[in-house]
């Protein structure tokens, strides 16, 4: 039963979520010449990438300007181009990583760029331009590690133009350290590098290129160690060469190409250093585990990984012998083949140094790039399922309109009530013991609380008691005994609700209220609205992910909190009676400037239109560029918030700032304010109304959305973006915005979210009669 409690909790989730595109109101217009596309924000689970596209199309240009590429090249300093690298790792188009990278140090957040500037990153949702935004962070800090240790190696005295050169060219953070690690302080002098303090490279080259001129007996030298006898010369030689074929780019490309071909596992097995430890059970899967390298899963990947952190486990690579013949074949008569005839000692020294390059230097510096890749992979996709089911928890539609009992249930301490207003106001708090002698008594207490508050929707954390307290309210509904209402109940997840309840942020909205208490508050807020609650609590604590702590928690950190920013944003926060704590997440805001704002809207009462968020301190040009399409002015909101004591400025205020000029403000009400639509294009706005015949004042009316029908019917998208000097994008954003109705919420779905409620009474009734 549990189970499919869940099931359900899920799949409609689902299908709130697959339902929170922005609501593109173009679905039903049908342009003459061709069909218009449903476009804009989905927050289903990511889909492939759109980036694969032709750029030509979209009349974007095809080839980075020189001077760009140039000005990126030096700023970096390194060997390889940076939008060719990065174009490579993600898998997007050149100008795109150009306009996302322009974008980055112009200081625009994720979700300003996903639907504000469409055309410039190729309609890429969200997700994808953060994955370009790392893997542009990741580049950016490999060529500042390669300076440091350029400088390091420098100030050491051992960098040489080669050594330089190849430092340069390194294209990850693995083939750093390989070329790095032999000259790190405290690692242990080199075979090569005590070799050429001998001075034999001059030795090693001449091997290669004129070998029929190289008496390796005039390189000896008796009584001097390395250099006492034909052998340690021969040695010292091989071991010179065998570090170049392991740093040569070429050598090292063309091994990895024979890897990819070949058929390369990883293996765990129990270690031999564990004595009888008891989490050995925990990894009984791993205990002889083998797997092609391609087909293991992100899953079993940081399983193993923790079960060798614990030395539970011994994991290695296995790559076939064929590789080392292959390679060791192409070496000696490809890559470093003498130049010219040889004698067989001198081959001999060559393939001994091939050899020994590849048991001592590249097949350790494959294993770890395998090992590296697979981490990285799995935690990428580790932290992607965390993303996916946040947004997805975040986007479940939200209850109104409704009084909520909010249930968080127990056995001892009973049963911890809350009664939420249909706006999450609390109402009133007690406790009922449900499970213990006298439950008549309590149900009769509770019905009291039901009908004097008029509230017909329960809500239960799913925690200990979840299906006793379930129990309970299926009987007392089946036997109605809250007649006349019509009550039902849902289970939510109350993951986090504990951890909230004592912290800081609960602590200052319910300081004189019991902890058990609060967590009843949360429990019901949830459904009233999970993205106003949801953000009160850490992510890490809601319970939506696995192996949270085997991947990186600075990334892990990242990823989450640029979701929650992007929820937020695209659904957008009422700027007179939203929270601080909502307040913070909106894209260009940060927990200061939603302080500020606050106590602004304390001070001078709501703000009136979207100009007025100007006069706010710490509110500069760039902020409000990528906040105010977020923000939302609720005509209806704004007319209660105006019988607040507070004064409103009825004369235009100028914005004191150090050298800034003083604007006007306007002190009216813009209608276009309540909608998605971005300040910077209410002059298109304004013309398209023209254009249709229509008003401001008519935004989201049966009668505008005609006028709109009629002219998209009449006229492409494209024809009329034309006309009115803008983007196909813009415009699609600017229809939308006037035909939604006001207050329209990307997360309502067809289903009213009341009908959980519902479902989970007649479930549960279902299978307890066994239907």
């Amino acid at each position: 039963m549990k189970e499919e409690r869940v099931s359900f909790i899920v799949s409609e989730a689902h299908q709130a979520d697959r339902w929170a595109g922005e609501g593109s109101s173009l679905a039903g217009l049908k342009a003459k010449k061709e069909e218009v596309e449903e476009e804009d924000f989905t927050f289903d689970e990511p889909c492939q990438k759109k980036q694969k596209t032709s750029g030509a199309c979209l009349g974007q240009p095809t080839a980075l300007p020189s001077s760009e590429a140039h000005t990126l090249r030096n700023e970096l300093n390194m060997n390889w181009d940076l939008i060719e690298l990065l174009s490579n790792l993600t898998c997007v188009e050149r100008w795109v990583c150009v306009n996302i990278i322009r974008l980055l140090r112009e200081d625009n957040t994720v979700p300003f760029m996903v639907r504000y500037r469409k055309e410039m990153i190729n309609h890429m949702d969200a997700d994808a331009v953060r994955d370009v935004q790392l893997v542009y962070e990741e580049i950016c800090s490999l060529a500042k590690k390669t300076q440091s240790v350029i400088q390091t190696l420098k100030k050491d005295g051992v960098l040489t133009a080669e050594l330089e050169q190849n430092l340069r060219s390194c294209r990850s953070a693995d083939e750093l350290d390989h070329v790095y690690s032999p000259y790190k302080k405290g690692s242990k002098l080199t075979k090569a590098r005590r070799a050429k303090a001998l001075g034999l490279e001059a030795a090693t080259s001449a091997l290669i290129d004129t070998p029929h001129t190289l008496d390796l007996r005039a390189w000896v030298k008796p009584g001097t160690e390395g250099l006492s006898s034909l052998e340690e010369v021969a040695a010292g030689v091989e071991h010179i060469l065998a570090d170049m074929i392991a740093k040569d780019p070429e050598t090292l490309t063309y091994v990895k190409t024979l890897c990819e071909n070949s058929f390369v596992t990883i293996q765990s097995s129990v270690s031999k250093s564990q004595n009888k430890n008891k989490d050995i059970d925990k990894f009984h899967l791993y205990v002889d585990f083998t797997c092609n390298i391609h087909r293991i899963q992100p899953h079993q990947t940081l399983a193993i990984n923790r079960g060798e952190s614990l030395k539970i486990l011994t994991v290695k690579v296995n790559i076939p012998d064929k590789v080392k013949s292959d390679f060791t074949w192409w070496c000696i008569n490809n890559r470093w083949r003498q130049r010219t005839l040889a004698r067989d000692e001198l081959r001999t020294i060559v393939k001994n140094a091939v050899e020994d390059s590849y048991k001592r230097l590249i097949l350790p510096f494959l294993t770890r790039s395998y090992r590296t890749k697979l981490t990285s992979a799995a935690e990428k996709e580790s932290i992607a399922m965390f993303v996916r089911n946040l947004r997805q928890r975040l986007l479940v539609c939200p209850v109104r309109g409704c009084v909520i009992m909010g249930v968080d249930p127990g056995f001892r301490h009973g049963c911890k009530l809350a009664v939420l207003s249909p706006t999450s106001q609390i109402l009133h708090t007690d406790v009922v013991y449900l499970h213990n002698s006298g439950q008549q008594k309590e149900a009769d207490k509770l019905r009291h609380l039901m009908i004097k508050y008029s509230c017909s929707r329960v809500v239960i954390g799913n925690g200990t008691a979840c299906r006793e307290t379930e129990s309970v309210f299926a009987d007392l509904i089946s036997r109605r005994c809250f007649h006349p209402l019509d009550v039902s109940y849902c289970i939510t997840n109350e993951a986090g609700a504990s951890i909230y309840s004592v912290s800081p942020e609960a602590v200052k909205e319910m300081p004189d209220m019991d902890p058990n208490l609060r967590s009843a508050v949360s429990i019901g807020r949830r459904v009233q609205d999970p993205l106003a609650e949801l953000v009160k609590i850490d992510p890490k604590h809601i319970g939506i992910g696995t192996y949270q702590h085997d991947v990186s928690a600075g990334a892990l950190k990242a990823a989450l909190d640029g979701v929650v920013q992007e929820c937020v944003s695209f659904v957008g926060v009422d700027i007179n009676i939203c929270s601080e704590t909502l307040m913070r997440h909106v894209a260009g805001l940060n927990a200061g400037r939603a302080r500020n704002i606050a106590e602004w809207r304390e001070q001078n009462g709501p703000f009136i239109n979207r100009e007025q968020l100007k006069l706010v301190k710490g509110m500069g040009p760039k902020t409000f560029q990528q906040c105010a399409g977020f923000i939302r002015l609720n005509s209806q909101t704004l007319h209660s918030a105006k019988s607040s004591p507070h004064p409103v400025p009825e004369k235009p205020t100028a914005k004191k700032g150090k050298g800034k000029t003083c604007v006007n403000i306007p002190t009216s009400f813009n209608p276009l304010d309540q909608t998605c639509i971005h300040p910077e294009s209410y002059h298109v706005a304004q013309r398209f109304l023209s254009l249709v015949g229509g008003s401001a004042d008519q935004i989201g009316s049966a009668g505008l959305r005609q006028c709109v029908e009629r002219k998209v019917r009449n006229s492409s998208v494209e024809e009329l973006a034309r006309t009115l000097d803008t983007t196909p994008e813009t415009l699609k954003l600017i229809i939308d915005g006037l035909t939604q109705p006001p207050g329209f919420d990307i997360r309502q779905s067809k289903t009213p979210a009341s009908h959980i409620f519902c479902s989970f009474s007649c479930l549960y009734l279902k299978i307890k009669k066994g239907v």
